[in-house]
């Protein structure tokens, strides 16, 4: 059986009934991420006891009677429960692609989740899932003794340097909070960002609002100069912490303050009893310098793949025709510029 769950109460009720899920499958997540041409919604499939549900944004496709899907920023991806190796998906596939069909889907995209359970069994035979990259996991089940041996050599100096000059603390007045975007805003301008990560102010407060996740900023503040160079969000979900946004001031990077506040994350998120700490990978999946920062803190990574389907080859060739020559893997094709 196939329901679409657009409501807050039952998008909550279905995912929180998910044996594990992120903050990326949220009710609350959707609605501040999507852009003013997106519909979040929730598919939901039940057969016997077991349940699939996948989130994502809906799209007409301008000057057409079609739409497609994608998904949020982040990883999302398919939540199962009582779905393991042996599940047979053909009633799911079939369901699946009838209910495309009648509301007019061309294609699907989503990003996967790297820590969560056979969402690439229950995609079999439905469209590619290349892998993009590495994700960094910091296994904060594991002791605070047996986490650190894993940092590089210049990691942990740095971090202990740092920890001698600066404090962390949690972000807590709106003056602080302002604070943490500030931060951001230099970042992202020193980065020459695209200008789609340049997130409102708004965003960030209604962000801290959401009651389907916690948040925390926390901020570094140099203690000698009584200043707050650097500063990042964390989400915390079930088992799992995401280094989601962070910043840190041109001035102070020497310092690396950027290693102080997943230093302490790392500390608080064992405290508190999470099992993952994701850093995330490099831009676009890459293995650049950001990656290899993210990796000086730990050895052990997850595989990043994305879902492209298909669901009507014909009209999806028909509306890729002038793109047909396009050198370029962006999904789905018509959309590219």
């Amino acid at each position: 059986m196939v329901s679409i769950i657009e409501a807050k109460t039952a998008w909550k009720t279905t995912v929180g009934a998910m044996k594990n899920h992120d903050f990326y499958h949220t009710y609350d997540y959707h609605h501040i991420s999507k852009k003013e041409d997106e519909h979040p919604i929730l598919f939901s499939y039940t057969e016997g006891d077991v349940v699939i549900v996948i989130p994502f944004l809906k799209r007409a496709i301008p000057n057409t009677d079609y739409f497609d899907l994608t998904s949020v920023y982040g990883y999302a991806g398919p939540l199962s429960s009582n779905v393991d190796s042996s599940f047979d998906t053909s009633k799911f596939k079939k369901a699946l692609d009838n209910w495309l069909n009648d509301e007019k889907i061309i294609a699907v995209f989503s990003r996967l989740h790297p820590y969560l359970e056979h969402q690439n069994h229950i995609l079999s035979g439905m469209g590619s899932r290349p892998m993009l990259g590495k994700v960094v996991n910091i296994d904060i089940a594991q002791s605070l003794e047996e986490q650190r041996k894993q940092y590089g050599k210049s990691t942990k100096n740095r971090t202990n340097k740092c920890r001698r000059l600066c404090e962390v603390k949690k972000a807590e007045t709106d003056e602080e909070i302002n604070t943490f975007i500030d931060i951001y805003y230099e970042n992202m301008d020193r980065l020459s960002a695209n200008k789609n990560y340049y997130f409102s102010r708004e965003y960030f407060f209604n962000f801290l609002k959401c009651e389907d996740f916690e948040t925390d900023i926390l901020l570094v503040n140099h203690l000698e100069d009584n200043y707050t160079v650097a500063a990042s969000m964390f989400v915390k979900t079930g088992k799992i912490v995401q280094f989601h946004l962070s910043g840190s001031r041109t001035d102070y990077l020497s310092i690396a303050p950027a290693n102080l506040f997943l230093d302490e994350m790392r500390l608080r998120g064992t405290a508190e009893g999470y099992t993952y700490f994701n850093l995330g990978g490099g831009l676009g999946g890459r293995e650049d310098s950001l990656y290899n920062f993210k990796a000086s803190f730990s050895k052990t990574y997850k595989e990043f793949s994305v879902w492209k389907y298909i669901a009507n080859q014909e009209i999806y060739d028909a509306l890729s025709k002038d793109k047909a020559n396009t050198d370029t893997d962006y999904f789905p094709l018509y959309r590219s510029n």
